[in-house]
């Protein structure tokens, strides 16, 4: 299951601290009104602070924990070439886009491969593997930026980071609530939270927590289609058709760390549930959604 990447990880790591936190200082006391029941819309707006922050804070720090963990080198003056085509390529692509140019970066990896990450669609980072300027034709290549330069254009970062945190707020809520009626309800605790609650909030979160994020995939399945088109629009259509194909006979290398899957230009596979929780759609219906396309 290529489910667990970085942006979710770090979500759930921010949300668990500031949990711990809250109970270190005694703020969780705001959950429970008079020891006997909870004070719901507190609650709710506690759970939106921790959901956002998270959320943001990862978003924040996605361009630099992108570039840690594929080792990506950003290219800060052309040394060749190609790193001037590459440079030149997502210049013109942004400016057809309108937004501000990309990070151009490459890491190393023997996989067919490419991301976009960062906060702010006018400083966003734009990566490629040694893998795909091996493996792709220029034109290939191109139609790749384009697909990354249109996740920038259409704030695809911001909008899964919005979603991701109003599923973090809901996670949140909702574990707390099961907690308190667990703890209640089964174990008799009058007042007060005894050790169930806080037992069953953190098991009800990592539960919940996984099967919100088939939500977040869902939407980032979508993401995938928008970028085609837009990479079609920016490029061509047969170009984006072209990478496809080229990014299905290398279906079987290896893929991005899975922590960054869900950024890069093709995902893990899977079948039956596990399609659920799949970064990217499969390849073959991306392309079959360009064919049809006018």
């Amino acid at each position: 299951m290529k489910r667990i990447f970085l942006f979710l990880v770090t979500n759930i790591a921010i949300m668990l601290v500031i949990t711990v936190i809250i109970n270190v200082f005694g703020l969780g006391r705001i959950l429970d009104q008079e020891g006997i029941g909870i004070d719901l819309p507190s609650l709710l707006m506690l759970s939106a602070v921790v959901g956002m922050t998270g959320s943001f804070v990862s978003l924040a720090m996605s361009k630099t924990m992108a570039k840690h963990s594929t080792g990506a080198r950003v290219i800060e003056q052309p040394r060749n070439e190609l790193e001037q085509w590459l440079v030149g390529a997502v210049h013109r692509q942004a400016t057809a886009a309108g937004i501000g140019t990309p990070e151009v970066a490459i890491y190393d990896a023997p996989d067919i491969n490419a991301f976009a990450t960062g906060m702010f669609r006018n400083h966003a980072l734009v990566a490629v593997s040694t893998g795909l300027l091996n493996g792709m034709t220029k034109e290939e290549v191109e139609a790749v930026l384009a697909h990354e330069v249109s996740h920038v254009a259409n704030g695809d970062m911001v909008t899964l980071a919005l979603i991701q945190g109003v599923i973090n707020t809901f996670v949140f809520f909702l574990s707390r609530v099961i907690g308190h009626i667990i703890d209640r309800t089964v174990f008799k605790t009058e007042r007060g939270h005894g050790p169930a609650y806080w037992v069953t909030t953190i098991i009800a979160q990592l539960v919940l927590g996984i099967l919100a994020s088939a939500i977040v995939m869902w939407f980032s399945r979508q993401r995938e289609y928008r970028a085609d088109a837009g990479a079609a629009s920016l490029e061509s259509k047969q170009k984006m058709i072209s990478a496809l194909e080229r990014l299905q006979k290398s279906s079987n290398q290896p893929h991005l760390p899975e922590q960054l899957e869900a950024f890069g230009i093709s995902g893990g596979m899977a079948s039956g549930l596990k399609h659920l929780f799949m970064s990217h759609p499969p390849l073959s219906d991306r392309i079959e959604a360009l064919r049809r396309a006018v």
